[in-house]
């Protein structure tokens, strides 16, 4: 990709062909998330039993960075503990809304790969709510 792009390839296939699209039966929790300027909504719903996400599911319409960015992160959560969820919900938020030349810790080391392919929204920060609603509906689910 280049580095004017803030569409990767990941991106373009996860928005395209969704892996973690629907809902979660006997969900223990559901949110929605809106974002007016861009018109993304997400809704999502997961299953959290002793703690850990068992399985999370989002309906999307929206823009391909926000869908790809539910996907994934329907996918990196997924069997990790809540606080787990949380702490790489702010990272993954920290890594967009920091400036790369303050960050301080290496996105490889804090974060999936797959969600690094929305690194370069950096350059974009018109689209860094696309990429962090589904974040925030996730931390609304689980403190909800």
């Amino acid at each position: 990709m280049d580095g004017s792009s803030c569409y990767d390839a990941l991106i373009l296939s996860r928005s395209r062909k969704p892996e973690f699209s629907g809902s979660v039966e006997e969900e223990t929790a559901t949110v929605q998330g809106n974002n007016p300027v861009c018109g993304d909504r997400v809704t999502l719903s997961l299953r959290a039993t002793d703690g850990t996400i068992d399985a999370v599911r989002h309906q999307t319409r929206g823009c391909a960075i926000c869908m790809a960015s539910a996907d994934l992160m329907a996918e990196a959560v997924t069997g990790r503990p809540v606080t787990d969820a949380l702490e790489l919900g702010r990272r993954f938020t920290d890594m967009l809304e920091t400036p790369s030349s303050q960050n301080m810790v290496a996105d490889e080391d804090v974060l999936p790969v797959g969600l690094q392919a929305f690194r370069p929204l950096r350059t974009h920060r018109s689209r860094l709510r696309c990429a962090t609603l589904p974040w925030t509906a996730l931390g609304e689910a689980l403190t909800q």
